[in-house]
């Protein structure tokens, strides 16, 4: 087999001949000129929020959706909305972004981390039950890469300690559980829209719930907890100039009054451009996703076949949609006498070589951010009856998670996600794949040197 470009070959792929996501028409480009040339671009009554909230709620199979600036606030509405506030604690998993106990931690509450499923890097339904204190008020489960967690265990667990289980879905727009779609099968969830994501508007969130209440309270959060309703009047032509109430009679007066904030909350709306674009982006989506799962699940099948090569694996039940495509790498099987993070250090540079865009996408579990490291500095000290935070947010007990990362590289980019290729350019892949590891014995060897 000709060797590899790292090796002296030449490359499998050019670099221009990825496709930078997201993938922009002209239904794109009219949807932001129709916001343009309306001149309303804010408000959360406004019409393309609106139209884009009833949509993406129709797509999740949920009764409500608001619309936010990004993932991170949805969820922390989520957080909201579920009661969680200061002297509280939520659950988490210690493979995620850091926005999945940033948005616990800007709610008041204190993140609490366990250790993840080794293959699939959903959290562990067993350690989350041992983690669970007086104060836990929430599980946060996060459905990594686009591949629904084990919801079924933790809706169980969190029904039997009468805990809300709050999804974490920002990179999982369709996917699904036992037939239905993540986000708000639990008592509610967050979806980011930020521009690497498989549904995109730039930047922006859903927070997603079947809950009437908990959608009220999470609306009026998202609006400086005003004393706002979701079924206010409100006027199309005028959405900023905010709601229009008659005074409740026993007041005394008639007329308008004045909405006030009741709590605390912040500004979390989206904007009327994003949402057009997204609505856009979200009539693509189906078609998308489903080349998305076709392109993943063959590539995945070739990649199995190479000893030692260990590519994800679909779950019975649970769909994913293949937002990162992680490949792990076991030097044993593979006959190599090398760690695991030697081989994967070796065969990333191997691919980058050949033209193949490869990430980590993280590098330690989550409590080793210095953010959990200095907790005193940001008010993570433990509560009397709660959680050790000293020896829950020490790094190293999380084997599993570092495990994880030493032995895995994403193929793919943040920039160039698998969603926005062709079926040509991931087989490609799939060939500059195999070819790199026929020759991966020399390429360990020639890293060893380089390195």
């Amino acid at each position: 087999m000709d060797k590899p470009a790292y090796l002296g070959g030449t490359p499998s792929i050019e670099r221009q001949a990825h496709r930078l996501w997201p993938l922009i028409g002209d239904e794109e480009k009219r949807a932001v000129m129709r916001v343009l040339d309306r001149g309303i671009v804010q408000g959360w009554q406004a019409p393309e929020t609106r139209a884009f909230e009833e949509e993406f709620a129709a797509f999740v199979q949920c009764k409500r959706a608001l619309m936010t600036h990004c993932g991170t606030s949805a969820l922390q509405l989520a957080v909201a909305a579920a009661g969680v506030g200061e002297g509280d604690e939520v659950i988490v998993p210690a493979y995620s972004f850091v926005a999945t106990p940033m948005c616990v931690a800007l709610q008041g509450a204190t993140p609490v981390f366990v250790d993840v499923d080794a293959e699939t890097g959903h959290i562990d339904t067993a350690l989350a039950r041992a983690a669970i204190t007086s104060r836990t008020k929430a599980i946060m489960p996060v459905h990594i890469h686009g591949e629904a967690a084990d919801l079924t265990a933790l809706l169980g667990l969190c029904k039997e300690k009468k805990l809300a289980l709050i999804e974490d879905a920002a990179q999982a727009h369709g996917a699904e559980h036992e037939g239905k779609r993540v986000g708000a099968i639990g008592a509610a969830g967050g979806f980011s829209l930020q521009g690497s994501k498989n549904l995109t508007a730039g930047e922006g969130g859903f927070f997603v719930t079947n809950d009437e209440g908990a959608a009220e309270l999470a609306n009026r959060v998202r609006n400086f907890s005003l004393d706002v309703s979701l079924d206010d009047p409100w006027d199309a032509s005028r959405p900023l100039d905010g709601v229009s109430r008659p005074r409740h009679p026993a007041s005394g007066g008639s007329g308008d009054r004045a909405v006030q904030s009741q709590a605390m909350g912040s500004m979390y709306r989206g904007n009327e451009m994003a949402a057009a674009f997204g609505r856009a982006q979200l009539a693509r989506l189906p078609g998308l996703t489903l080349a998305a799962q076709k392109n993943g699940r063959r590539l995945a099948q070739k990649l199995a076949e190479l000893p030692g090569v260990l590519p994800p694996r679909e779950l019975p039940g649970r769909t994913t949609v293949f937002h990162k495509f992680r490949v792990r790498f076991d030097p044993k099987a593979a006959g190599l006498d090398v760690t695991p993070r030697v081989l994967r250090d070796a065969m990333r540079a191997a691919l980058v070589a050949d033209g193949l865009e490869v990430v980590f996408w993280q590098g330690s579990p989550l409590p080793a951010h210095p953010v959990f490291q200095k907790r005193a500095e940001y008010m993570f000290r433990g509560l009397p009856g709660g959680t050790d935070l000293a020896k829950n947010y020490e790094p190293a007990q999380y084997t599993r998670t570092s495990a994880l990362l030493e032995s895995s590289i994403v193929l793919f980019s943040q920039s160039c996600p698998l969603i926005g290729q062709t079926e040509a350019t991931v087989d490609r892949y799939a060939e500059a794949f195999a070819r790199a590891w026929h020759h991966r014995r020399a390429i360990v060897d020639a890293f060893a040197r380089h390195d």
